[in-house]
């Protein structure tokens, strides 16, 4: 990367929490356990669909990919920050700033069309339950996911080198705790109209796009829904689609703020403060939302824990 040497800016300090001195042990503390409990729900969600046969059909695929997904994304950014909370100096290097902010676009982006993905699964088992298993085979799963990586890569490969190939003469403090697009594009010493461009158009885009998917899926999924003959099997089809509607809600309502409003409106303290929400709290609720509103995955989880209490007896 020839671009990281023609800078005068040799790392980036992170000023989010400055102003909470006296708060960063206690905020320590509380993120470090949240982000353990994250961790942990994540990895039994993944565990319990694994090690259950009966939940290795499509829609628990997609959510141990989901939950897979989001491990790494709190991975890119949690620990980095918990460190800066004891340091006396929260730096990161050009390189490392460059490198967190792909991977936290590659895995957020491809967050966005892993729940496109899921909305498409709902829209077929509902609209089609007769050919269910035909059109959800195990080469369509994959080749969904594999695209949702693809497209998550692609907008990172595009967007991270127009970032950082952009001038950082004077100033290298950044009013946020990771290397996000808007905080590192303050302190930029210009910006090119082109970059601006790109950059401010193609963040919408991998929104507006996934979101627009999952509405077309549920206009379809609600108006079959409205033709069941009764109120019992028009419920159980709703609460098939409740989580994913809910965890949709939070991840764009989070990301909209940040990523769709006018730049006029850019607040440093406020991005900082919803961005806590989408990488500590929106990772924290998912498993949950998915997991104990469903009693399908309680079951499976009962019968593995089951299984190796059984195991360990004998």
């Amino acid at each position: 990367m020839e671009w990281v040497n023609e800078t005068l800016v040799r790392e980036f300090v992170f000023l989010s929490f400055s102003s909470l001195a006296g708060l960063q042990r206690v905020l320590f503390v509380v993120f470090l356990l949240l982000y353990l409990f994250t961790l942990g729900t994540n990895a039994v969600i993944i565990s319990t669909i694994v090690l259950d046969r009966a939940l290795h059909t499509p829609m628990y695929f997609f959510l141990a990919i989901l939950s897979c997904t989001e491990i790494c994304y709190t991975f890119v950014i949690v620990p980095k920050m918990l460190i800066d909370l004891l340091a006396q100096k929260k730096t990161i290097s050009f390189l490392g700033c460059a490198i967190q902010m792909f991977t936290f676009l590659f895995l957020g982006c491809s967050h966005s069309f892993l729940l496109a993905a899921m909305g498409y699964d709902r829209y077929v088992a509902i609209c089609n339950p007769l050919r269910y298993t035909v059109l959800m085979g195990h080469g369509m799963c994959v080749g969904l996911v594999a695209a949702a990586y693809a497209c998550g890569f692609t907008v990172a490969q595009i967007i991270t080198p127009l970032v950082f190939h952009l001038p950082f003469h004077s100033s290298n403090q950044l009013h946020h705790f990771f290397c996000d697009i808007s905080p590192v594009l303050q302190v930029a010493s210009h910006h090119t109209h082109f970059n601006q461009i790109v950059i401010f158009i193609l963040c919408p885009l991998v929104l507006v796009i996934p979101l627009l998917l999952i509405l077309v899926s549920y206009v379809h999924i609600i108006s079959s829904i409205l033709q069941f003959p009764s109120t019992l099997s028009r419920n159980k089809a709703f609460s098939t689609c409740a989580s994913h509607l809910i965890v949709v809600t939070v991840h764009y309502g989070c990301a909209s703020f940040i990523y769709l409003r006018p730049k006029s409106n850019y607040s440093s303290s406020q991005d900082a403060l919803i961005s806590i929400s989408y990488t500590i709290l929106t990772p924290l609720f998912n498993p949950m939302i998915y997991s104990l509103r469903n009693k399908e995955f309680k079951s499976a989880f009962h019968r593995v824990i089951g299984r190796k209490l059984s195991l360990s007896q004998h």
